[in-house]
C-alpha cells in the first residue's frame, strides 16, 4: 500500500532540522517532501517580483537561508518539492513552520499542523498596527504576528506561556496544544560538550539590520563590554548577518582579545559561559534553562513564563503522533484535539494507577 504524502514547509536551519526530526518519525506511513516556505495567493506576482529583485533575500524565503536549506535537503537525500511544484503531488498533510507567509490554496485544501519554531518577535507598535488594521502579517517583517492568520488546523506550541501568547495574537484556543518543540526540549544535554573555552561572557547577536530593523551595533558592543567588566568575551554572530561588517565592528569596539565565532554550536557556547547577552534570539531560553544570568531585549520575566517545556527530547514524537492521528481523523482540528487530549489523559491515568498498584 502506498504511503500518504506529507509536505514539510521549512525555513531557517532551526526550522529545517525540527521538521526533519518529525518527518523521520512518520516515514513508516508517510512519504515526506520538503519545501522552503513560500507565498501563494492573490499577491503572488508581487511576491515573485520581490524574490527576483532580491528584496526578500534577508528573510527565510530565499537568498542565503534558502540556499542552506537546499543544501541540507540534498545532503540528507530528502525530496525538495519547492513550492509544491516539482513532483506534481497531492498532499494528505502539510506541516507548517509559519503561518505568516502561506501557500493559501494548499493550506485551505489540505489538513495542516503548525509547529512553533522558537521565540517570536515582540509585538511592537508596527506589528500592533498591522494587526489592528487587519493587514497581511508578513508586513511586520518578522515573526511577531505568527498565529494571526489562524489558518492551520492544529497549532503545536512550546509551552503554556506560548499557548497564551498565540491565543492573544489570534489563534483559536481550541486549536492550540502544548507539545514542546524539538531542539529546545532537552537543554540539559548540552552541558556535555567539547567547546574549548569556559567562564566567559557570551554575546549572541541577532540579524536586526538584515531584517530591516534599526540597530546601533557599536553602542551595543560597548554595552556588552560594560557588562563583561573585564571578563573574557566571545561573540557568536547570527548566521544571517553580513559577516565582514559585523566582524570589523567587533574588532573596533570590543576589548582586545575578544573572540569572534561565525559558526559553531551556540548551545555549547552557552553551556560553558558565565553570562549570556542576547538581543532577539531563541537561544536565550538555553541560558535561562541552564540557570545562566541572561540579558535580552525581551522582558526576562516574560521569557521565564514562556520557557519551552523540557520533556527529555520527546517533542518530535508528540508532534508526529498528532500528525499521524489527525491525518486519519474525520473532523476539524479542535475536534481532533479534544479527542486526542481525552485519550492521552485516560492513558496517563491508567499508567499512574498501574504504578500505584505495583
Amino acid at each position: 500500500m502506498s504511503r500518504k504524502k506529507v509536505l514539510f514547509l521549512i525555513g531557517s536551519p532551526n526550522q529545517t532540522t525540527q521538521m526533519h526530526q518529525i518527518a523521520q518519525l512518520l516515514e513508516d506511513e508517510f512519504e515526506p517532501f520538503f519545501s522552503q516556505i513560500y507565498y501563494d495567493g492573490r499577491l503572488r506576482p508581487f511576491y515573485k517580483f520581490l524574490c527576483w529583485t532580491g528584496g526578500l533575500n534577508p528573510t527565510v524565503v530565499t537568498g542565503p537561508i534558502k540556499a542552506k536549506a537546499d543544501k541540507y535537503l540534498a545532503e540528507h537525500g530528502l525530496h525538495n518539492d519547492f513550492e509544491a511544484r516539482q513532483f506534481g503531488n497531492s498532499y494528505d498533510l502539510v506541516v507548517c513552520c509559519s503561518d505568516i507567509i502561506t501557500p493559501w490554496p494548499l493550506v485551505r485544501g489540505t489538513k495542516t499542523v503548525f509547529v512553533q519554531e522558537g521565540m517570536t518577535d515582540p509585538l511592537n507598535w508596527w506589528a500592533r498596527l498591522i494587526r489592528k488594521l487587519n493587514w497581511a502579517p508578513s508586513l511586520a517583517i518578522g515573526t511577531a504576528l505568527n498565529g494571526l492568520a489562524n489558518c492551520c488546523d492544529v497549532y503545536c506550541v512550546a509551552s503554556e506561556g506560548y499557548k497564551e501568547h498565540f491565543a492573544h495574537v489570534g489563534v483559536d484556543r481550541d486549536k492550540l496544544i502544548v507539545t514542546g518543540i524539538p531542539n529546545f526540549d532537552n537543554v540539559e544535554r548540552v552541558r556535555h560538550n567539547d567547546f574549548p573555552h569556559r567562564d566567559y561572557v557570551l554575546v549572541a547577536t541577532s540579524d536586526l539590520r538584515e531584517t530591516y530593523t534599526p540597530e546601533n551595533r557599536p553602542k551595543f558592543i560597548r554595552e556588552c563590554a560594560r557588562i563583561a567588566a573585564g571578563r573574557p568575551m566571545i561573540f557568536k554572530l547570527h548566521p544571517n548577518e553580513k559577516l565582514p561588517r559585523a566582524v570589523d565592528e567587533i574588532k573596533e569596539h570590543a576589548p582586545p582579545g575578544t573572540l569572534i565565532y561565525t559558526d559553531g554550536n551556540t548551545d555549547h557556547m552557552i553551556a560553558n559561559c558565565a553570562e549570556l547577552i542576547t538581543q532577539y534570539s531563541t537561544v536565550v531560553y538555553v541560558g535561562l534553562i541552564l540557570g545562566k544570568p541572561v540579558h535580552s531585549y525581551f522582558d526576562v520575566e516574560d521569557l521565564k513564563r514562556k520557557q519551552p517545556w523540557q520533556n527529555g527530547g520527546t517533542s518530535s514524537r508528540r508532534i508526529a503522533a498528532i500528525c499521524r492521528g489527525f491525518s486519519h481523523f474525520e473532523g476539524s482540528g479542535p475536534e481532533f484535539l479534544r479527542q486526542y487530549q481525552s485519550e492521552s489523559f485516560t492513558a496517563s491515568s491508567e499508567a499512574d494507577n498501574s504504578l500505584a498498584v505495583h
